[in-house]
Order: structure tokens, then sequence, then C-alpha cells
């Protein structure tokens, strides 16, 4: 069965770091862009970054910019985040997903992973 599966989450203290890293099966992942999203409790899940099938073009929400670092490698068949100077405020499950179509960007994310949680504490 195609999947992604992430992995990487865990607890951490504010201003620590973790890298997540979303492998995918059978390279589905291999020709199109990836992003990580995030949904906290009570809230509505929300983009966090994003890379090209390439590795060359990246996205970040506004929060995360200068933090956060997306990356990729395709041989391995694997989408990582860097996260930096982590806040209590980045506590969620973390997903990625594949855009469905695109290699660019992802405006409609398919092929979802079941999450990983981040906590940090303050």
């Amino acid at each position: 069965q195609e999947q992604l599966v992430e992995s990487g989450g865990g607890v951490v203290q504010a201003g620590g770091s973790l890298r997540l890293s979303c492998t995918a099966s059978d390279h589905i992942i291999d020709s199109y862009a990836v992003a990580w999203f995030r949904q906290a409790p009570g809230k509505e899940r929300e983009f966090v970054a994003s890379v090209s099938w390439d590795g060359v073009n990246t996205y970040y929400t506004d929060s995360v910019k200068g933090r956060f670092t997306i990356s990729r490698d395709n041989g391995q068949s694997t989408v990582y985040v860097q996260m930096n100077n982590l806040k209590p405020e980045d506590t969620a499950v973390y997903y990625c997903a594949r855009d469905r179509f695109s290699g660019v960007r992802v405006s409609q994310p398919a092929y979802w992973g079941q999450g990983t949680q981040v906590t940090v504490s303050s």
C-alpha cells in the first residue's frame, strides 16, 4: 500500500531542536512537491513548509521562517524538516503530504502520513 510515514517527533524544551522525517513507499514522492502541516489541539491543520520535487523551491509559513528548514533526499524517498529554536506554540501533530499533481507546490495535498507528535515545553 502506498503510504507516507513520519518520524522524529518527541518532547523537547523551548529553544531545542528536532528533525522530522517523512519517508515514502514505492518512491511515490520523488516527482512531486511535499509539504509539512501541523495541527495543534483545538486548532485547524495549518501549512508549515513545502519543497519542490527537486529540492530547489521551498516555502514556509511566516511563523517558522528562519527556524525551520525543509529538504529532501529522493534517493531515500524522504523529506526532512529541521526545526530549531522550538517554541511552545510549535507543539502539534506534524503531518507530511504529497501534492496530487504538482512538482512545485502543494495545493492539493494527498497521501497523508499518520503524523508525529512534537511537544515543546516552556
